[in-house]
C-alpha cells in the first residue's frame, strides 16, 4: 500500500535567542545551508513543501510558499502547524497529512514520511511522532488535516502552547531512529551546535 500524499512544512518561526538572534537557518553546514538541508531531505518525501514563518521576506528565496501564522502573537510551533493544516484545507485538499519538521535540523532522514505513516498505519493511531536516543520529538510529527479545528480550538480558546500536551490528546505512534552514525533529530540551536554539525556533516556527507 502506497503512502498517502503528505505536505511537509519547515517550522521557521523560532527566535533562535541561543544563537544571538542570528539566522541559524542561514548557516552552512556542508555545502548548503540548514533550511536548503532540510528542504532537499523532505522534497522526494513531500507532494508539496511550505515553509512556515512570520518574517516571510527572509525566506523568499526558499523557493517554496512562506505561509505565516493565522494565530496572533507567536504561540509557537503548534500555531505553525495549525498555518500548514489550514494551508492544505485551502489549496490542496485532496491532502490529508502534513508532517512538521523544525527548521534547525539538518541530517532529517530521507525516510522520515514512509516510517511515520507506517508506524501510525500500524498502531491504528491518529497521529505518529519521531524518537531517537529514547526521546521523543514530538514536532518532528504526523498530522491529519482533520484535526485543525480542534487545534484552533486548543490554541485560541484553551490556551495550549506545548505540542506534546496537545498530541498526547490522541492515539500516538512513535517511531524510533539509531543514532549512529548520526542522529538525524541532532538540532542546531548554538554556535557550538553549528560547529558540530559541520563536523558531522564532513565525516559523514550522506548522514
Amino acid at each position: 500500500m502506497s503512502d498517502p500524499v503528505t505536505l511537509g512544512v519547515i517550522l521557521a518561526g523560532g527566535l533562535a535567542r541561543r544563537m544571538g538572534g542570528a539566522d541559524k537557518m542561514g548557516i552552512r553546514i556542508g555545502n548548503a545551508t540548514i533550511l536548503e538541508r532540510a528542504l532537499e531531505r523532505l522534497r522526494p518525501q513531500c507532494a508539496r513543501l511550505i515553509v512556515n514563518a512570520n518574517d516571510t521576506p527572509r525566506f523568499a528565496s526558499a523557493g517554496v510558499p512562506v505561509v505565516a501564522d493565522g494565530i496572533p502573537d507567536f504561540p509557537g510551533p503548534l500555531a505553525g502547524i495549525l498555518a500548514a493544516l489550514d494551508f492544505a484545507a485551502a489549496h490542496i485538499p485532496d491532502i490529508a497529512w502534513i508532517i512538521s519538521a523544525p527548521g534547525d535540523c539538518p541530517f532529517l532522514p530521507r525516510d522520515l514520511v514512509p516510517r511515520l505513516h507506517h508506524a501510525r498505519h500500524a498502531a491504528g493511531a491518529a497521529l505518529a511522532c519521531t524518537a531517537s536516543a529514547g526521546r521523543q520529538h514530538p514536532v518532528i510529527a504526523l498530522w491529519p488535516v482533520a484535526l485543525r479545528e480542534d487545534l484552533r480550538r486548543a490554541l485560541v480558546e484553551e490556551g495550549v502552547r506545548k505540542v506534546g500536551d496537545w498530541s498526547a490528546r490522541y492515539a500516538r505512534a512513535v517511531a524510533e531512529w539509531p543514532v549512529e552514525p548520526v542522529d538525524p533529530f541532532f538540532n542546531v540551536n548554538t554556535p557550538d551546535d553549528a560547529a558540530r554539525a559541520e563536523q558531522i556533516a564532513e565525516k559523514f556527507p550522506e548522514g
